[in-house]
C-alpha cells in the first residue's frame, strides 16, 4: 500500500512539473521561428546556461546579462538561446513522457548521449524534430513511406554534439497552419500520443537503417499532426 501510494504522488508531481514546462514553453510562441546561424560550439558554450532555467521570464533576464559581456549580434544570439531553451526542454518533457509509461526504463547513465531510454529492452535516443522543409517529398508521401523519411533523417543530421548512428526513435511534428514547431510545447496532447505508442508497441515492426558506417540501427516515427 506504502509503494502504490508513493508511486501516486511521484505522477501527481511529474505532472505538475510537467504543466509549468508547458506554461513556459508557449511563452515563446508570440517570437519568430527562426535561427538566423547553424549552431556551432562558440555560440553554444556561451548559451549552456538554458540547461538550468525553466522559467522564461528568468531565461530573458540571462540572455540580456549573457549579451552583456559578448560582442555578439543582439538579435542572432538572442534567438540562438530561445531555440536551444525551447527544444531542450520540450525533449525533457517529451523523454519524461516516455519514462512514465509501463515498459520503459530510463537510462540510468544521464550524460549518455546515445539513449535516452529502453522500449521493452530495446535502447533509443529521442529526436522531437518538425517535419523538414529539405525532404523532396510531402508530408502524406513520409506518412506512407516513413523508412525513406528515417534515412534522410539520420543522413541530414547535425554533425555536432548530438551526431550519432545508433537506435532512433523520431517524433515528427507537423500541424497543417505550418506552424510545426509549437507542437512542441503541446506536453499534454503528446502524452496521449506517446501512451498509445509505447501501449502497442510491436520490435518486430521496428524499421531498418543501413548507416553510412554499414551498421544496422533500429528506428521508428512518432507522427505529431494537427
Amino acid at each position: 500500500m506504502a509503494r502504490t501510494s508513493y508511486s501516486n504522488s511521484f505522477n501527481i508531481l511529474a505532472r505538475v512539473v510537467l504543466e509549468h514546462i508547458e506554461n513556459e514553453l508557449k511563452k515563446r510562441w508570440p517570437y519568430r521561428d527562426v535561427w538566423f546561424r547553424r549552431q556551432n560550439n562558440i555560440w553554444d558554450n556561451q548559451s549552456n546556461f538554458i540547461y538550468n532555467i525553466q522559467d522564461f521570464d528568468e531565461l530573458i533576464e540571462r540572455i540580456k546579462s549573457q549579451l552583456q559581456l559578448n560582442q555578439f549580434d543582439k538579435k542572432e544570439f538572442f534567438y540562438y538561446s530561445l531555440n536551444r531553451w525551447y527544444n531542450y526542454w520540450s525533449a525533457r518533457a517529451v523523454e519524461q513522457l516516455f519514462i512514465d509509461q509501463p515498459n520503459v526504463n530510463a537510462v540510468l547513465n544521464e550524460k549518455d548521449r546515445l539513449k535516452d531510454f529502453s522500449i521493452q529492452g530495446i535502447s533509443f535516443d529521442l529526436k522531437t524534430t518538425k517535419f523538414p522543409k529539405g525532404f523532396q517529398k510531402d508530408f502524406a508521401y513520409a506518412q506512407k513511406h516513413p523508412e525513406a523519411l528515417i534515412k534522410w533523417l539520420y543522413k541530414n543530421q547535425s554533425r555536432g554534439r548530438r551526431f550519432h548512428l545508433e537506435n532512433r526513435l523520431f517524433l515528427v511534428v507537423f500541424a497543417g497552419n505550418g506552424e510545426h514547431y509549437k507542437l512542441k510545447a503541446e506536453i499534454s496532447w503528446l502524452r496521449a500520443l506517446i501512451e498509445n505508442y509505447v501501449s502497442t508497441f510491436e520490435p518486430e515492426k521496428l524499421i531498418s537503417v543501413t548507416t553510412e558506417t554499414n551498421k544496422t540501427a533500429l528506428s521508428d516515427i512518432i507522427w505529431a499532426t494537427r
